[in-house]
């Protein structure tokens, strides 16, 4: 199995004498299919892999490419404007590692925000698009959130949870021991780490600016369909982006799975282990992009 870092720098087509493009930072895991995975806001490509690693490993024939995007994890800001300079410094990355090849898209959070408008962009290349708990509103105002509620109330066991661990967690939906250990190992070692990586002088300036935090409409159209096989998982409980603004999504995507999972937050999966639900979604994904890639009229 291939592992390594690689990265991609641009020179401008249209004058020589213009500097290089900002690098994007990428690692990737095997060979095969390319799978392009784009990470959430003031996240890192690192973040991605606890998920979807075990899954994939299993799964021969599939290259993932984890990208940083710029001010995230390993990647430069380099004056990043707003989302559409995030787009295009991705599509720059894009032609220049896949070039014409077909490749698979995933997407969670902002990333699956950017990633609808890269398929629409290379609706000829990909063969499949995956939307985790995706942003539909760049605007937190307009977004259709329900309050918080705990689903499984445990208050002895939270009176034995520290209050470093409580600062760290916040409000926590399953009250259980497994539960709280999952999430406690998410926020320790793919949370903090990503949040601690990203270059937050670059980025705060662009997620408090409605004007900045938003694709425009020339870059992602909402009325355009996306024909091939695509996953969208969404959590009942998601506090961060919810999930009703998605039900819109599945007019534009009608070779689409829509999943809004009970018990599932803007971090899903969090202990789906022994379950096995969102690994399940993401193998029957696979599948049906196999059956794409193979259909007669290709």
């Amino acid at each position: 199995m291939a592992r390594g870092w690689i990265s991609s720098s641009i020179q401008s087509k249209t004058d020589p004498n213009d500097k290089m493009e900002p690098i994007l930072s990428a690692h990737e895991i095997g060979e095969g299919l390319p799978i392009l995975i784009i990470h959430g806001w003031e996240m890192q490509g690192k973040s991605e892999e606890p998920d979807f690693e075990p899954i994939f490993n299993t799964i021969p024939g599939l290259r993932r490419i984890y990208v940083d995007l710029p001010g995230m994890g390993t990647t430069p800001a380099n004056s990043v404007k707003d989302l559409d300079d995030i787009y295009a410094r991705l599509t720059r990355f894009i032609d220049s590692r896949l070039g014409s090849s077909n490749f698979l898209l995933i997407g969670s959070s902002c990333g699956a925000y950017i990633a609808r408008a890269i398929a629409q962009k290379y609706i000829n290349q990909v063969d499949g698009l995956l939307l985790r708990v995706p942003l539909i509103e760049p605007l937190d105002s307009r977004r259709d959130l329900d309050a918080f509620k705990t689903l499984v109330e445990n208050k002895e066991l939270m009176s034995t949870v520290s209050a470093e661990d409580k600062a760290l967690l916040g409000d926590v939906l399953i009250q259980t021991p497994p539960y709280i250990q999952a999430l406690k190992a998410k926020y320790k070692d793919v949370l903090s780490p990503a949040l601690n990586a990203a270059d937050s002088e670059a980025l705060r300036p662009i997620r408090e600016d409605p004007n900045r935090y938003q694709l425009s409409s020339a870059v992602l159209d909402e009325s355009t369909k996306f024909l091939a096989p695509t996953l969208i998982v969404c959590g009942r409980q998601d506090q961060t982006v919810g999930y009703r603004d998605s039900l819109r999504l599945q007019e534009l995507y009608p070779r689409s799975t829509y999943v809004v999972l009970d018990r599932g937050t803007h971090g899903l999966p969090i202990d789906d282990s022994e379950r096995g639900v969102f690994g399940a979604l993401v193998r029957d994904w696979v599948h049906r992009v196999d059956e794409w890639r193979n259909r007669l009229d290709v």
